[in-house]
């Protein structure tokens, strides 16, 4: 078969071959209860890089396996060599180079001023001589990448899904019997997901994507599954000509270029676990001419932007369907929470108009379809944030239950109707004249 009746992807059928041996019952199993906690056992290793143990919650747990996927060249090895460098200072190290050879390995590491003598590696990216390289002990294994393993025993080829799903259980099973830490490197799909079967995301204990825009410096580590730590933690980097570098303070960092007083910009405060930070969200509004107008979101949710679209047409009537519509979110990060729904809306509105938001000022807050603001999870975090940053304005919905920190003004608003109010008064006279039309022709229908 081509194509799989099931999910309709082609080329992933694997043939197998049933065993025709009749199967006989053996004897009872030994049952044995959950043995007791051993916190020595079960203790995180350190990767040296304060953003990485961030996001793993302190670190890699003794014995786990974890995944690591992202785009070609985004940083992966990169990422894991330096944590293998760095825990090799206290750790024995291996490093699998299924896609490098060991010169080429030292080279990167000089160039990324560390020490590679410590780290033992190994060319063989054939699964016996990996199983036996795990069972000289070391504490850490990373395998460069898991698409390059391959069983003599099994007649496909290297990153095929037979291969990949069998290399990938026995070497977790061996890492796991014998207490060691494995680190697979991992490849992704077009549309951005993990390559290669499901199963391999099912048996590893923890799946980290590495993302970012390979023209920008930014790149943001998060944890789609943790079986030993929080699964909404973001670690910030910046690729420099050393490496990867933590960014300890986000918002400076992702706010250093911003130019003020430009209509289509506003500042929107984001959470990623117990991390808050502000993002530029700039919007265009443009004629579409002839051609359907567009819908385009870079680095936020591409499938709500029709829906706010069409909150501003329905609730506003403002003539959007016969303009190109632009939104995007400056720096590299991709964000996906509803809470940035209320800073697209202004930063539309702003484009719309023509007239610049105050410099000062912050959006955040859920749209739904009537056009009513609904309340984001951390409002007090990301208030706190804006108003050490050194803004003292904020938009948020109505039913807010933080207060303003001090020197802060807090706009609440119930509807996006309510933002010509809120927005169009004397701190932004410019904003309320241009859609004053608008406006009453929405509260008439």
């Amino acid at each position: 078969m081509g194509r799989c009746p099931e999910c309709g992807e082609w080329g992933s059928v694997v043939e197998e071959l049933e065993s025709r041996e009749p199967s006989a019952n053996g004897p009872a199993p030994d049952l044995q209860p959950l043995p007791p906690l051993d916190e020595t056992a079960c203790g995180r290793l350190s990767t040296g890089l304060e953003e990485a143990d961030r996001v793993l919650g302190g670190g890699l747990v003794r014995g786990s396996v974890l995944l690591l996927a992202g785009e070609p060249g985004i940083g992966k090895s990169t990422l894991t060599l330096q944590a293998a460098m760095l825990m090799a200072t206290h750790t024995d190290v291996l490093l699998v180079c299924g896609e490098e050879s060991p010169t080429q390995v030292a080279a990167r590491a000089g160039r990324l001023d560390g020490r590679s003598e410590r780290i033992r590696t190994l060319a063989d990216p054939s699964l016996p001589a990996v199983l036996a390289a795990v069972e000289s002990g070391p504490d850490l294994v990373v395998v460069d990448s898991v698409q390059t393993l391959y069983d003599p025993a099994i007649p496909s080829a290297p990153g095929s899904v037979a291969q990949v799903r069998e290399c990938g259980s026995r070497l977790a099973r061996a890492a796991r019997d014998r207490g060691t830490t494995l680190v697979l490197v991992g490849h992704v799909t077009k549309d951005g997901s993990v390559a290669g079967p499901r199963v391999l995301e099912h048996l590893v204990d923890v799946v980290c994507a590495f993302e970012g825009d390979r023209g920008d410096g930014v790149r943001v580590l998060r944890a789609l599954k943790n079986r030993f730590g929080s699964t909404q933690e973001a670690g910030f980097f910046e690729m420099t000509g050393r490496g990867l570098a933590g960014i300890r303070d986000a918002t400076s960092y992702l706010l250093a270029d911003r130019c003020p007083g430009l209509p289509g910009s506003v500042l929107g405060a984001f959470v990623e676990g117990r991390r808050a930070f502000l993002l530029e969200i700039q919007g265009l509004v443009a004629p579409a001419g002839r051609q359907m107008a567009r819908r385009t979101a870079i680095g936020v949710d591409s499938s709500r932007l029709p829906l706010l679209v069409a909150v501003l047409q329905r609730r506003l009537d403002l003539p959007l369907s016969e303009h190109d519509v632009y939104v995007s979110a400056v720096g590299g990060i991709s964000i996906t929470e509803p809470a940035a729904d209320l800073a697209v809306v202004c930063a539309l509105l702003s484009a719309w108009s023509g007239a610049a938001l105050p410099d000062d000022l912050v959006a955040f807050g859920e749209v739904g379809l009537a056009g009513e603001v609904r309340q984001a999870a951390s409002a007090d975090r990301r208030l706190a944030e804006a108003a050490a940053a050194g803004f003292r304005r904020a938009v948020i919905p109505w039913n807010t239950s933080a207060e303003a920190p001090a020197g802060m003004t807090l706009h609440r608003v119930r509807h996006v109707r309510d933002l010509l109010d809120s927005l169009g008064t004397s701190e932004l006279t410019g904003l309320r004249n241009p859609l004053q039309g608008t406006a009453a022709r929405a509260s008439n229908t």
